[in-house]
C-alpha cells in the first residue's frame, strides 16, 4: 500500500469537478484511451484548461499519456484507481461493533 500523501494527492487531483470529469471519461473509454480533442468534446473544456487539468492527473499518476504521430492519446491508469478505491474500502466496517445506538423512540 501506498504511503498516505500519494493517496492524499491523487484525491486532491480528482477533488475538482472538471479534472474528475476527465477522470471518468478516460475510465468509460478504457483500455483504448482518448485523444486531447476527444475529451475537450466530450467535456467541452477549452484547450489551456484541459492541458492544465491533465497535468494535475498526470502528476498524480491517475493518467498517462501517449503520443502516436501527432495524436496525444490519454489513459487512464487504473492501478491507480484501484489503489485510492482500496484505501477508502479497506476499513470498511471496522467500528461497526464499537457504535452504539440508543434504539427505540424518545
Amino acid at each position: 500500500m501506498s504511503d498516505i500523501n500519494t493517496i492524499a494527492k491523487g484525491f486532491r487531483a480528482i477533488g475538482s469537478t472538471p479534472r474528475l470529469a476527465v477522470f471518468l471519461e478516460l475510465v468509460k473509454a478504457g483500455k483504448k484511451g482518448l485523444m486531447v480533442g476527444e475529451i475537450q468534446g466530450l467535456l467541452n473544456i477549452p484547450a489551456s484548461t484541459l492541458a492544465h487539468h491533465i497535468r494535475f492527473l498526470e502528476r498524480s499518476e491517475l493518467i498517462h499519456q501517449e503520443k502516436n504521430g501527432r495524436s496525444v492519446f490519454t489513459y487512464a491508469n487504473f492501478d491507480q484507481a484501484e489503489l485510492l478505491a482500496g484505501f477508502i474500502l479497506q476499513e470498511c466496517c471496522s467500528n461497526e461493533k464499537k457504535i452504539k445506538r440508543k434504539t427505540g423512540t424518545s
